[in-house]
């Protein structure tokens, strides 16, 4: 006795539970992230209150788009190697953009030269 059940030739679950998953969490691109920061500008103002975020949305980090659940966690957020990468890419030049990738794949604006005759 033993071997497969004879029942059970279908999986029960048919999606992937990790890409469900992975879509809660999903973070901003490094060029939207890279915008806000150059909205903001210095400017701090306090965050709204959000039952559905961790820490009612009070403690995130800017830089990483992440929430986190108190201070003492956002801070030890701060040390780590994640987060002082990514604030190096913040500070430097503008990340590429979907506009550059365009452009260089040849499927932007065609550039004709200038208009010889007007009619």
């Amino acid at each position: 006795m033993g071997g497969k059940c004879p029942h059970r030739k279908v999986k029960k679950r048919r999606y992937s539970h990790k890409s469900a998953r992975r879509t809660k969490f999903e973070l901003m691109g490094d060029d939207a992230v890279y915008d806000e920061l150059k909205k903001l500008d210095g400017e701090s103002k306090s965050l709204p209150v959000d039952e559905d975020l961790p820490g009612m949305g009070q403690f995130y980090c800017l830089h990483c788009d992440r929430y986190f659940a108190n201070v003492e966690v956002r801070d030890e957020h701060f040390k780590t190697k994640k987060h002082r990468r990514r604030v190096k890419i913040m500070l430097g030049p503008a990340p590429h953009t979907q506009l550059d990738a365009d452009l260089a794949a040849g499927m932007g604006m065609p550039d004709n030269g200038p208009k010889l005759m007007s009619m």
